[in-house]
Formats: structure tokens, C-alpha cells, sequence
């Protein structure tokens, strides 16, 4: 982990916000519509894949996507493995953008239960974690789902998500907690309570050198997340959209001091496989000012 100590300073100290560009098998088919390209574009997953990964190239290597707003970058396994301009994406992404590479390690997510998702079974972690040090990768992210205020629901994802970030801490990266709270959920702020007090217990627990990341649906109550921010063991809050259109979300953000973005759609909202280089630029040089502009509160 050569520039561990580097990209470990510029996420707890420079400014900007982390760009999601970790959309899955289960998801890709939708940002690829998003983006204008539709399934008559591939026949199978390894040519969606490498579809997917001209879009990422084309925006990890616009002119407009920099380390000087954009601190970290989240990848898929797939798009980790592949090259943009001839480096390996995240060798790429931090010796030429200076932006830290993270990696999205879950593998979806479980059925519903006690109004939760837990996330489904990882049983090459291990592996995946190994290979991802050896790739340049400063930390990682998994995300689960809460849906309403069971307490039982909202334990188990916390337990889980907490249990195998001690696993990604001992493979020395650093990981980004993620239990999302479903912003259509009719009891999100009870949901929320519950949350905080879950996250506060187990960051409570972690030894003094351990340090954590959290990516947190924007609450509904301004500042909600404060004690998570000022917590010892936590490097930084990010949020996600999670749903919220671009413009809403950056609103919601804006009233939440020090949690930046971590925006996957609201990021790429307005991009098209049909524009040409200038126009494409422009729209995600104003995607980024915005999203920069709202993770500056």
C-alpha cells in the first residue's frame, strides 16, 4: 500500500466528495439506459462490462474529474481489474486525478427480514480483499438497507456491516460502512434514531487506531449524524443520495456540516453516450460544482 499514508490524508483533510462509480450486474442495465445505451448495445454481461467501462473511463478521464473536488472514487470489482489509458484503474485514478480508490465488496443484498436487508453471504472476501491491496486499493464499501424502525432489523445490519469491517481493517483498508436507510420508508426518522445509536455502540468498540468510514442516507433532521462526524474512530461521513434527484439531494446536503457526498445517479444525472467531449464535459463539470459546492457545509 505505497500511498496509503497519502490518500489517508487526503480524505480525512482536503475537500471534495466521493464519486460512485461502483453500479453492479443488477444495476448496470438501468445506468447504462440512463446513459442512452440501451440492451440492443450487448449481448452478455462481458460485453455490458466493457460497455459500462467506457462510460467510467470516459468520465474518470474528463478533464472536469479531478482531485481537486473529488477526494475518492468507488469501483466495481470488474472495473478494478480493468485499465483506463493503459494504467490499472485505480493506479490511474491516484497518480493522475489524485483521487483515492475504493472498491464496493458486497454482493447484493439478502431478502427482507425484520424490515431490513442484511447483505448476502461473501465467501471470497478474503481473497477479494488481498487482491485489492495489491491493486492500489485504499479501502472498500458494502451497503445494506433498512426499510422501517425494527429494532431487531436495524441490529442485524449494523452487526453484520461492523463484523466484516473488522475483516477489511485487518486487511489493511480501510472500510465504508454503508447501512442505508430507504428514503421511502415511512418511519425514516425513527429509523434514523435507531441507526445512530447502533453505529455509536459499535464505533465505541473499535480500538483507537481503527478507522472507519460511514456512508449515511441524508437524515431528516439537520446535523443528525454531528456525534458519527466528530467520532474518533470514524475518517469521514459521506452521503448518498439514495433516490433523491440531484438537486434535492445537494439541498439536503448543504444543511448537514462536514458529511460530504457520495453520489452514484445524482453524479452521472444529465450524462448521455450521445453527447459530444465538450458537452459531456460541461455537464459533468456543473454535476461536480454543484455536488463540491453542497459537501463545502
Amino acid at each position: 500500500m505505497t500511498y496509503f499514508k497519502q490518500q489517508l490524508d487526503k480524505i480525512r483533510n482536503e475537500p471534495g466528495f466521493i464519486a460512485a462509480l461502483d453500479q453492479s450486474g443488477g444495476s448496470t442495465p438501468k445506468a447504462l439506459a440512463n446513459y442512452g445505451v440501451g440492451a440492443d448495445a450487448y449481448n452478455n454481461d462481458e460485453e455490458m462490462f466493457a460497455v459500462v467501462h467506457k462510460m467510467r473511463s470516459r468520465i474518470m478521464t474528463s478533464p472536469a474529474f479531478n482531485g481537486n473536488r473529488i477526494m475518492g472514487a468507488i469501483l466495481f470489482e470488474n472495473t478494478m481489474d480493468r485499465e483506463v489509458e493503459g494504467q490499472a484503474t485505480a493506479d490511474y485514478l491516484w497518480n493522475v486525478k489524485h483521487v483515492v480508490p475504493f472498491l464496493k465488496v458486497d454482493k447484493g443484498l439478502a431478502d427482507e427480514q425484520d424490515g431490513a436487508q442484511v447483505m448476502k453471504p461473501m465467501p471470497g472476501l478474503a481473497e477479494l480483499l488481498q487482491k485489492a491491496a495489491q491493486k492500489n486499493i485504499f479501502g472498500t464499501k458494502m451497503r445494506s438497507v433498512i426499510k422501517t424502525d425494527n429494532p431487531v432489523g436495524v441490529n442485524a445490519v449494523v452487526d453484520q456491516q461492523f463484523e466484516i469491517g473488522r475483516q477489511i481493517l485487518a486487511a489493511g483498508l480501510v472500510p465504508i460502512i454503508e447501512p442505508e436507510v430507504d428514503i421511502n420508508s415511512p418511519q425514516k426518522a425513527a429509523a434514523e434514531e435507531l441507526l445512530k445509536t447502533a453505529l455509536l455502540k459499535h464505533l465505541d468498540q473499535l480500538d483507537e487506531d481503527q478507522q472507519v468510514m460511514l456512508k449515511l442516507t441524508l437524515p431528516e433532521q439537520n446535523n443528525f449524524y454531528a456525534t458519527c462526524i466528530d467520532h474518533p474512530n470514524v475518517l469521514q461521513v459521506v452521503a448518498l443520495s439514495g433516490g433523491y434527484s440531484r438537486e434535492e439531494a445537494n439541498q439536503r446536503l448543504a444543511q448537514q456540516n462536514g458529511m460530504v457526498a457520495s453520489f452514484s445517479r445524482a453524479l452521472s444525472e444529465g450524462l448521455s453516450a450521445q453527447q459530444s467531449d465538450d458537452e459531456f464535459n460541461n455537464v459533468l463539470d456543473a454535476s461536480i460544482e454543484s455536488i463540491f459546492q453542497a459537501s463545502s457545509t
